[in-house]
C-alpha cells in the first residue's frame, strides 16, 4: 500500500467520526484495557489480531514495513487461495449485554474484507468444538477505510465473540459496546460494594461535556494511567459547571465516596459535589432534567491536584437508597476516577 507525496515515517491518524448513541453510553467490552483477550484466530500473517483490541485509534505509518510486508495497525490475514474464510475469537473483558459493534477498517483500502459477521456465546472456559454460537450480526458488507457501526438488540449476556471476515483481509479495530453484567443474587446481601464500577454494572448515563474523550474511564478498575484515562471537559468560558450522571449497578445506601484526580495537575476541578436519587423508571434523556433537582449527597468539597479524595461518615448526607448519582465539578476540569460504595438496598 503506497501513499504518495508523504515522507517515510509520516503518521496518518484515523478520521474522526460521530459515534452512535450505543458507543457513547456503553463501554467497549472488547478493549484490552478492560482485560479482553484474543483466544484464537485462523491466520495473522501480516498483522497480529491483538491489535484489534487496542484502545488507541489506528494509525498508518508511511514507509513502515516488517518481515511480512507493510506494517498495519490492526489484524490482517494472508490472501486465501483455497476457499474458506478467516475468523478471530475474543474473550470480552467483562461479560455483558452487547448493545452494538464497530468493525473498523481504517487505513485498509485494497486489503479490507468485503464482508463480515459476528457470533457470540456464553462460556466459562475457552470456546471449543462443542460451543453453541449465536449470530448477532449477520453477514454484512464492508467498505475500506471505514467504520461499520451495527446496533444489536439482544438482552442475553455474552462472554466471547467470534468475528468472521469473508474471505480474508484486514480489520483495524473491533469495538464491542455493551452493558457489563453482574449477578447480584450471588453476592452477600450484607456486603459493601463499589456499585459504580464497570465490573459491577455501573454505567455513564449522560454528561454535558467530554471534549477530551468519552468518560467511561472514570469507573474502570485501578487508578488512571494518564490524563487520557478519565473524564476531562473543555475550559469553561461561561458561568455554570460541568456534570456527569452515573447509573449504579445496584441501588445502595452510600457509605463511602472517592474522587481521584490522578495526573490532573493544572486542570483538576476546583470543587466537586454530588446529588443522587432512587430512580424507579426513567429514560436516559429525562434523567438529565430530573438530576438537576436531586437532593445533595455530598456538599461541595475543595479538591487538590493528582490526589485521591475520600468522603465518608457525616460528609455523606443520609438521603436513603440511591440508584443514580450526578457528579458536579466546579467549574470544569479533569477527574480520573469516581467510586461509590454502599450496602445493597432491599428491593
Amino acid at each position: 500500500m503506497a501513499t504518495p507525496n508523504l515522507p517515510v515515517g509520516t503518521v496518518i491518524d484515523a478520521p474522526v467520526v460521530d459515534l452512535p448513541t450505543f458507543a457513547i453510553r456503553h463501554p467497549n467490552l472488547a478493549s484490552a484495557d478492560l482485560g479482553a483477550e484474543l483466544v484464537s484466530c485462523t491466520d495473522e500473517f501480516f498483522a497480529v489480531a491483538t491489535r484489534m483490541l487496542q484502545t488507541a485509534e489506528p494509525v498508518f505509518i508511511v514507509g513502515k514495513f516488517d518481515d511480512h510486508g507493510k506494517w498495519m495497525d490492526g489484524w490482517e490475514t494472508r490472501r486465501r487461495r483455497n476457499g474458506g474464510h478467516d475468523q478471530a475469537v475474543v474473550r470480552l473483558g467483562l461479560p455483558g449485554i452487547i448493545k452494538g459493534l464497530d468493525i473498523n477498517t481504517s487505513h485498509f483500502t485494497g486489503n479490507f474484507p468485503p464482508a463480515a459477521s459476528v457470533q457470540a456465546c456464553h462460556s466459562d472456559h475457552a470456546p471449543d468444538a462443542s460451543t453453541q454460537w449465536v449470530e448477532i450480526v449477520p453477514v454484512t458488507s464492508l467498505k475500506g477505510n471505514s467504520h461499520h457501526f451495527v446496533e444489536v438488540n439482544d438482552d442475553r449476556v455474552w462472554t466471547h465473540i467470534r468475528l468472521s471476515i469473508y474471505p480474508d483481509g484486514g480489520v483495524a479495530r473491533l469495538r464491542v459496546y455493551g452493558q457489563a453484567a453482574c449477578n447480584w443474587e450471588a453476592r452477600d446481601p450484607n456486603g459493601v460494594y463499589e456499585v459504580s464500577a464497570l465490573a459491577n454494572g455501573g454505567r455513564i448515563v449522560a454528561y454535558n461535556d467530554a471534549h477530551f474523550g468519552v468518560p467511561t474511564g472514570i469507573i474502570k478498575a485501578g487508578r488512571g494511567v494518564n490524563m487520557g484515562d478519565g473524564w476531562e471537559t473543555r475550559r469553561r468560558r461561561e458561568p455554570g459547571n460541568d456534570w456527569l450522571i452515573l447509573e449504579l449497578g445496584h441501588a445502595v445506601d452510600v457509605s463511602k465516596i472517592e474522587v481521584d484526580t490522578a495526573h490532573f495537575k493544572g486542570n483538576y476541578p476546583d470543587r466537586v459535589s454530588m446529588q443522587a436519587a432512587l430512580v424507579r423508571e426513567s429514560t436516559d434523556q429525562s434523567l438529565v432534567t430530573q438530576a438537576m433537582f436531586w437532593p445533595e449527597l455530598l456538599a461541595e468539597q475543595k479538591t487538590d491536584m493528582d490526589k485521591q479524595h475520600f468522603y465518608e461518615g457525616e460528609q455523606i448526607q443520609s438521603i436513603g437508597p440511591v440508584s443514580h448519582v450526578r457528579v458536579n465539578i466546579f467549574p470544569d476540569g479533569g477527574v480520573s476516577r469516581v467510586r461509590i460504595w454502599g450496602r445493597l438496598a432491599k428491593p
